[in-house]
């Protein structure tokens, strides 16, 4: 909320769901609030949908008519196009429909309407969001909601023998920022116990070495391509250039994990990239969040800064050494 009222001047917020999701009003119009998203990347906001209709919940079939219809007048911006359907109810909302019947329905609407319902890499989304008494509906593009994940929730499905969910983390970073791991060569992992981003990248075919005085999994003694210090990352040394990506996932303060990040730089390739995530369990964590962005910006160029789903009390850093 802090965030969104440093950008944009006469913001009005209300809650609909603790914490998660608020409705704003603003008196810019639509394409100057987009332009100031774009401009402003906002790190918390992680979906963005516009409001283009909205109805008090009758609790009946009169709901999904009045999508029904609403749909069929908007179909001139859909015609044509490949149309995701996201479906959200608010804890406690009494809509009454499942987020699969709604979804078949408009998708229904929007095959009559000459427009393909699309699950993947949709042209537009049509968003629908129920509260305890009011229903939400809008349209926009992936890029102008920020994701093409219902709410901005990235999900990716748990594997058989995955180390920790930590692993999920990267994986979104990945997506977020537009990365490929498989490009990299070889990777520095700070702080790497119990193994999960360490494990994704050895099976993207990269040379891990992995510092931490903890244990790693025993499931990746296996790979010959991993090399494990037991010691703290203060205690190692690299010769210069020895690493094209770094990654770092510490349970440490936000200032001590920036030291060791920064001690360890010159082991980073010129151009190398570096994913960082941020500990954000003080009470001020935009100044913590600006302090080490700061801090970075000595040795980095940041060109992302974002609080993912797979985030909780953090925020993860997107980097490119100078």
């Amino acid at each position: 909320m802090e965030e969104l009222r440093r950008l944009f001047d006469g913001l009005s917020l209300s809650q609909l769901s603790p914490g998660e999701v608020f409705l704003m009003q603003l008196p810019q119009d639509r394409e100057a609030v987009l332009q100031t998203v774009r401009e402003g990347k906002p790190i918390f906001l992680r979906h963005l949908q516009p409001v283009d209709a909205s109805r008090t919940l009758s609790l009946d079939a009169d709901d999904l008519d009045w999508l029904g219809d609403w749909l069929r007048l908007c179909r001139g911006k859909l015609a044509g196009m490949r149309v995701g359907v996201h479906v959200r109810k608010a804890d406690g909302s009494p809509y009454p429909y499942s987020a699969a019947d709604t979804r078949a329905l408009l998708d229904a609407v929007l095959a009559e309407a000459g427009a393909e319902p699309a699950h993947k890499q949709p042209d537009r989304l049509v968003s629908i969001y129920a509260t305890k008494d009011t229903l939400y509906a809008g349209i926009g593009t992936p890029e102008e909601m920020l994701s093409d994940w219902p709410g901005g929730a990235v999900r990716f499905q748990k594997e058989d023998g995955q180390i920790s969910r930590a692993k999920f983390k990267l994986l979104e970073a990945e997506r977020e920022f537009g990365l490929d791991y498989a490009n990299f060569k070889h990777a520095l992992d700070i702080g790497a116990a119990p193994g999960g981003w360490t494990s994704l990248l050895l099976e993207r075919g990269l040379k891990v070495t992995a510092v931490d005085p903890a244990e790693l999994h025993p499931s990746l003694r296996a790979y010959r391509t991993l090399t494990v210090l037991r010691k703290n990352a203060s205690e190692v040394k690299f010769d210069p250039d020895s690493f094209d990506l770094l990654v770092c996932d510490m349970s440490w303060s936000p200032m001590q994990m920036c030291r060791l990040v920064q001690d360890l730089t010159p082991a980073l390739q010129s151009g190398g990239t570096a994913i960082v995530t941020v500990k954000l369990m003080h009470r001020k964590p935009l100044q913590t969040i600006r302090e080490v962005m700061s801090r970075f910006s000595e040795q980095f160029e940041i060109l992302g800064a974002r609080q993912l789903f797979h985030n909780r009390e953090e925020m993860t850093l997107y980097m490119k050494k100078k």
